[in-house]
């Protein structure tokens, strides 16, 4: 198994928060290694479950600016904020 990580967050505790994929089976997650004292097992998340957490702390902000940064550029004149525009 081949897992890619990119780093979100690192809190000032120790904690870190990746994004990360699976090269083999193509599944993107959230890889959360807590410090020591917090007893330092990893645990994988799924994206949609890791957002849907409360608290929305600097990981989740940082997250959702790298999905923004995806479409940065690509601007689409839409006069109607609440008209999708996806078929």
């Amino acid at each position: 198994m081949t897992i890619e990580l990119r780093e979100l967050y690192g809190s000032p505790n120790g904690d870190r928060w990746y994004l990360a994929r699976d090269v083999d089976l193509g599944q993107v997650f959230i890889r959360h290694e807590p410090n020591l004292p917090s007893g330092g097992k990893a645990e994988n998340i799924e994206v949609g479950a890791f957002l849907s957490q409360s608290g929305q702390g600097p990981e989740h902000r940082e997250l959702l600016r790298l999905i923004g940064t995806l479409v940065g550029g690509n601007v689409l004149q839409n006069s109607s904020p609440n008209r999708s525009t996806m078929g």
